[in-house]
């Protein structure tokens, strides 16, 4: 049997802060969960009979700790430590009215605040107040864990009436977890869905931070496309992000109709989620076809096309990003990739010239291995040779970028002749004019006309600087 209480120096001290101050404390949800599941897991959720936040206070004391959040009205308290995090809750009823983003609560029991809970995987308890190490299990929650399903403890049509972001939470759990969604908590998502939704004034019963919070989530597990085809299969996705759901159906050839856009840009985004943990990443290859819908034209002979989405697909990201609440200093990384994505495999010929390479690093920067690695992951035919074919061609690519990198330093360059001298020589003031003769000397740069070298910038801008100053 696992042993809950001492499975971590700061469980056992609250245990014993518990039996002291005679608190009614459990060790409950996720932690218990993933501790059964053989999982690591450094957040704690404890939920007390009674004020938690004065029992957060007095375990804080206890340690020698500060709180980091008390919210008195909710009956919760944070407490950092070392790696954990813990959370204190009242055992409580909470639900949304259907208007209002804030939760009616009200303290309750142990069996009501378990039964409030998403799913009965996570409506798992163990007494912080003996050393029995019973789990409470109310939901038949154990044998959910065996079989790998995500059931409601109640009505499923009540579990997602009271906290709408529930049926998130099933998608993300089913792609963390690798669990199913049982039955009639599908249909319950289905006909339900509607309540997720955020309108043009940002107003709706959750917010769509803790929608992009869940959605992200998702993103970030092993393999994201089990999530993300439950939100399509749900219709969550048509609701929260149509621009995806709008994917689905578009073929890529005539001839090639299993390489559906959606299900491709799903392929896509497990395949990156194998190489790297870098959520933005992640994102850029979910966005990198987002545009195809729109750009879908059929040329006899050839069949579909999509010409110019990844320039669309870029341009669309401020809009993607300010509705998802995404910060947007992320922005720039997601747009170059999205606009970028075709360019290295155009490269693959073997009469490319330098000055093609050299731009692409250039334009693509310190995000160049980035920007290989969708295109790496970009490559999802079930044809062994086309694979082979294709990862040869980005081999020689890459080969080629390692060459001219080396040799010519062209990534992040500026023109080796400032703007200040530029200014002095051509005896200008801060103006249009400056940047112009700037540009020229950085396309000579990138078009092999000149080395990247102060000396050979120097003797062009003479060169130049009068023929353009007559412009």
């Amino acid at each position: 049997m696992t042993n809950f209480i001492n499975s971590s120096e700061i469980i056992k001290k609250i245990a014993e802060i518990a039996r002291k101050t005679g608190t009614e404390a459990f060790l409950v949800g996720g932690y218990v969960r993933d501790k059964i599941l053989g999982k690591v897991k450094t957040d704690i959720d404890i939920t007390v009979l009674g004020d938690a936040t004065e029992f957060a206070a007095l375990t804080a004391k206890e340690l020698g700790k500060k709180l980091s959040a008390v919210y008195k009205k909710f009956g919760t308290a944070l407490l950092e430590v070392n790696e954990s995090k813990i959370e204190f809750a009242s055992a409580r009823k909470e639900s949304y009215r259907s208007n209002s983003r804030k939760p009616d609560i009200e303290f309750a029991v142990l069996k009501e605040d378990l039964s409030r809970r998403d799913f009965t995987v996570n409506a798992l308890a163990v007494s912080l107040n003996d050393d029995k190490n019973e789990i409470i299990d109310l939901f038949n929650g154990i044998e959910d864990l065996k079989n790998k399903l995500l059931r409601t403890p109640l009505d499923p049509f009540k579990t997602f009436n009271d906290d709408p972001l529930r049926m998130m939470r099933a998608c993300r759990f089913a792609s963390q977890l690798g669990f199913i969604i049982e039955d009639s908590t599908f249909e319950a998502i289905k006909e339900m869905r509607i309540r997720l939704k955020v309108n043009n004034d940002s107003t709706g019963v959750v917010s769509q931070e803790r929608i992009t919070d869940e959605f992200f989530k998702i993103l970030a597990s092993e393999k994201p496309s089990i999530g993300l085809a439950l939100m399509f299969k749900s219709g969550l996705m048509e609701i929260l992000f149509p621009e995806l759901h709008m994917l689905e159906g578009v073929d890529q050839r005539r001839d090639f109709h299993h390489k559906d856009v959606f299900y491709h840009t799903l392929q896509v985004v497990d395949n990156i989620s194998q190489k790297t943990e870098n959520i933005w990443l992640k994102f850029a290859a979910l966005m990198h076809d987002i545009a195809k819908p729109v750009t879908r034209k059929f040329i006899e002979g050839t069949g579909w096309t999509f010409h110019g989405h990844e320039e669309l697909g870029a341009r669309w990201q401020k809009k993607i990003f300010g509705k998802l609440r995404l910060p947007f200093d992320k922005l720039p990384y997601v747009e170059k990739l999205v606009r970028l994505h075709l360019r290295p495999i155009a490269l693959a010929e073997e009469n490319v010239t330098d000055s093609a390479i050299r731009r692409l690093i250039f334009e693509a920067g310190d995000d160049i291995n980035d920007l290989l690695t969708l295109c790496r992951a970009d490559i999802t035919s079930k044809d062994p040779g086309k694979v082979k074919k294709y990862l040869e061609n980005f081999d020689r690519v890459e080969k080629r970028i390692a060459e001219v990198e080396e040799r010519d330093k062209i990534r992040n360059f500026q023109s080796p002749v400032k703007g200040e001298e530029i200014m002095k020589i051509c005896n200008l003031m801060p103006s249009r004019e400056v940047g112009v003769i700037k540009k020229k000397i950085e396309e000579a740069i990138l078009d092999g006309i000149i080395p990247n070298e102060y000396e050979a910038a120097l003797t062009y801008l003479y060169k130049i600087k009068d023929e353009v100053l007559k412009r």
